[in-house]
């Protein structure tokens, strides 16, 4: 009983500790998780930035966890309804307008919807 309850403690913690805070960027330039910088500097790709902010709860590999699979998003969703999704959110999910910028976002929805 007490394993059990230690990993259920366990896996509730490392699901929080994987959604929540984001390191924004500094005034020195520093990056932020999603690899986004002040000024002229470089992006990251849409798999880096999916990586960064959505691969916690849709896993690495697109196949879910606590968000659902998203291998096959692209057969379902245009890149400009997963856009929406991704900026406004949709059922459990919560918005993700003020963690993702409406150009990351449209990077990772052109890329996902490419996953047929």
């Amino acid at each position: 009983m007490k394993k059990w309850v230690f990993a259920i403690l366990f896996g509730s913690a490392l699901v929080l500790g994987a959604c929540g805070g984001e390191d924004e960027a500094d005034d020195n330039g520093a990056t932020n998780d999603a690899g986004q910088t002040d000024g002229n500097e470089t992006v990251s790709s849409a798999e880096d930035l999916f990586e960064a902010t959505c691969a916690a709860c849709h896993g690495a590999d697109l196949s879910g966890g606590a968000g659902p699979n998203l291998q096959t998003i692209g057969a379902d969703y245009s890149s400009e309804e997963i856009k929406d999704i991704i900026l406004n959110g949709t059922g459990s999910m919560p918005a993700q307008g003020s963690r993702v910028s409406d150009e990351d976002a449209q990077q990772i929805a052109d890329w996902l919807a490419e996953k047929k």
